[in-house]
């Protein structure tokens, strides 16, 4: 998806600041948006591919003005909406007007049993590689009107298949349908320059993970 959510390899967007010592959150608030997501994705009405592109359909003027756990908010009110856990009415009201059955809810005991078992996208499923360590591809110049994993600044460049990390879901297709569509994702590395231009170091490279999919041979 084409959207300003995609800015890997823009220039203009200010320096990346780290912050030594940083607080897990820093307002109220924030840790009340985790645990609501946390809470409201208990009962697997989406996926975290889902989640994302949720994100990106934020307008663009909004999405830059906002902060991390505003987007989060954002995308958390269109899952609410779109699984039918939530009406467009309620959520404009603030006030539940038809009540929706649900099975269980997250109590604080499971918490952190959920945490670390929660959904994994590594698949045991027995899927042959479309590529192997060192083979060299070009990933496709795709412009999909929903979700991709493939940043817009690494379509139609030509790489090198560093490691395979085994079979996934598929990002993609599993945002918009639920498809899981197992695949190989590997590591493919990429000069600066392939990237960048001739004005990058000609000693620097970037890996990026992408699916079978993403990728065609050289």
């Amino acid at each position: 998806m084409n959207s300003i959510h995609d800015m890997g390899g823009m220039h203009g967007m200010g320096p990346l600041v780290i912050e030594h010592d940083d607080a897990v959150f820093h307002e109220y608030w924030h840790g009340r948006v985790f645990a609501m997501r946390m809470a409201c994705a208990f009962h697997r009405k989406w996926n975290a591919d889902m989640g994302r592109y949720a994100r990106e359909r934020m307008p663009a003027g909004e999405f830059l003005a906002a902060s991390y756990y505003e987007r989060a908010v954002y995308a958390l009110e269109r899952v609410l909406v779109e699984s039918g856990l939530l009406g467009e009415d309620e959520l404009s009201s603030g006030k539940a007007t038809t009540p929706v059955e649900v099975e269980g809810t997250l109590q604080p005991e499971q918490v952190a049993t959920i945490v670390r078992t929660r959904r994994k996208a590594r698949m045991d499923v027995a899927v042959a590689p479309l590529f192997k360590v060192g083979d060299a591809v070009v990933t496709r110049n795709i412009h999909p009107e929903g979700h991709t994993r493939l940043p817009r600044y690494a379509r139609g460049r030509r790489g090198v298949i560093d490691r395979d990390h085994g079979v996934f879901s598929f990002a993609d297709s599993n945002a918009m349908t639920r498809d899981r569509k197992p695949q190989h994702l590997y590591s493919v590395r990429f000069a600066a320059t392939e990237l960048w231009g001739d004005a990058a170091s000609p000693r620097d490279s970037a890996y990026l993970d992408l699916w079978d999919d993403h990728l065609q041979h050289a």
